[in-house]
C-alpha cells in the first residue's frame, strides 16, 4: 500500500501527518484529566458488588465501554466526538476503581500504582519515538495483533468462569505485549498517513495505554504486592 509520505522531506513528517500526530498527543494529554477524575470517583464509591459478581460486572463493563466506543466512532468528525471521547475516558477512569481499591489495600499499593503508571509512560514514549524517528512502517502487524486481541478477549472471558490465577497472570503478561505492540502500530499508522482522524487516533492509543496500565498493575500486585 502506498501511503502519502512522498511530500515529506527525509526525517520529517508531512504537514498533515504532523498535524494529526500533534493533535493526537494533545488530546491524549487532555484525556488524562477525566480519567484521573473518574478514577478518584471510582475509588471513592463502594464497588463491592463488582467483586461479588465478577462475571456480570465484567460483562456490564464491556457492554458500556463498547457502547461508548461506538458513540465516539459515530461522532468522530464533529466536536461531539471530542465530548464523547472525554466522556468515555471518564467512565474508563471510574472502571479503574475496583483494581485501584485492591491495590490501595496493599502496604505498597500507592508505589505499585506509580510504578505501573511510570512503566506505561516509559513504554509509550519509547515506542512512539521509535515509530516516529525510524519512520518504519509497522502496518504489517495489524492482522497478527487483531487475531491476538480476539484470542486474548476469549481467554479473559473464559477465565471469568474458571478463575485460574496462573492463567490470569499469563493473560496479563500477553496483554502487556499486545498493547505495547498496538502503540507502535497506531503511531506508525499516523506517521504513514493511515489514520487521519485525531479523535480515532487518540481513542486507539488511549485504549492501549489503559489496558497496558491495568495489566502492568495486576502483574506488579501479583509479584510485588505486600499484604497488610
Amino acid at each position: 500500500m502506498n501511503y502519502p509520505t512522498q511530500t515529506a522531506t527525509l526525517g520529517t513528517l508531512s504537514g498533515e501527518q504532523n498535524k494529526v500526530l500533534r493533535n493526537t498527543y494533545l488530546m491524549l494529554a487532555l484525556t488524562m484529566i477525566p480519567t484521573i477524575i473518574g478514577a478518584f470517583v471510582g475509588t471513592s464509591i463502594n464497588l463491592a458488588f463488582m467483586a461479588q459478581s465478577p462475571i456480570i460486572s465484567s460483562l456490564l463493563m464491556f457492554g458500556v465501554m463498547m457502547g461508548l466506543l461506538f458513540a465516539v466512532a459515530a461522532l468522530r468528525n464533529s466536536v461531539w466526538g471530542i465530548a464523547a471521547l472525554l466522556g468515555f475516558t471518564f467512565v474508563a477512569g471510574v472502571f479503574l476503581g475496583p483494581i485501584l481499591q485492591v491495590a490501595l489495600h496493599l502496604k505498597n499499593g500507592a508505589q505499585l500504582i506509580g510504578m505501573a503508571a511510570g512503566g506505561t509512560g516509559l513504554i509509550f514514549f519509547s515506542l512512539a519515538t521509535l515509530a516516529t524517528v525510524t519512520r518504519k512502517d509497522f502496518s504489517f502487524m495489524g492482522k497478527f495483533l487483531f487475531i491476538g486481541l480476539i484470542l486474548l478477549i476469549i481467554a479473559s472471558l473464559a477465565n471469568l468462569f474458571f478463575q485460574i490465577p496462573a492463567l490470569s497472570l499469563t493473560i496479563s503478561a500477553i496483554a502487556v505485549l499486545i498493547f505495547s505492540a498496538y502503540i507502535l502500530f497506531d503511531v506508525s499508522r499516523i506517521v504513514h498517513g493511515g489514520e487521519t482522524n485525531y479523535v480515532m487516533a487518540t481513542l486507539s492509543i488511549y485504549m492501549s495505554l489503559y489496558n497496558l496500565f491495568v495489566n502492568l498493575l495486576q502483574l506488579l500486585m501479583a509479584f510485588s504486592g505486600e499484604r497488610e
